[in-house]
């Protein structure tokens, strides 16, 4: 769980907050705390009251994005921290086209995947 910078807090379109997401998926906020602690998620501190935070498009109904537990994963496994993971996958890319958040949201994870293993070599 980071501090969130403005740049990357620029490039997120929408938030949610951990209560927010336990909500949504009918669980505890302790669940979610669990999702971000075993890296199924990210969260950072933003807002006056720094609380966590993570990025809406990580979020489908009430499960997290098909997907993004395997691309966060990869980015990890490649050294990346949490907020150059939230760089990679809210800055367009014309090959995809659009975010990899997007393109994981519209089910194209082999697509993002596949980019995410690229950065490794």
């Amino acid at each position: 769980m980071t501090e969130i910078d403005a740049k990357i807090d620029a490039l997120v379109p929408a938030w949610l907050t951990l209560p927010d997401i336990a909500e949504q998926f009918g669980v505890e906020v302790t669940r979610v705390r669990q999702l971000v602690k075993e890296g199924q998620l990210i969260a950072v501190r933003r807002g006056e009251n720094r609380a966590l935070h993570v990025p809406a498009a990580f979020i489908d109904g009430d499960k997290v994005v098909k997907g993004l537990t395997g691309t966060l994963t990869l980015l990890r496994d490649d050294g990346f921290t949490d907020e150059e993971m939230l760089e990679w996958l809210f800055t367009p890319d014309e090959s995809l086209p659009g975010t990899p958040a997007q393109a994981l949201s519209e089910n194209r994870g082999t697509e993002v995947k596949r980019r995410a293993q690229a950065l490794a070599v």
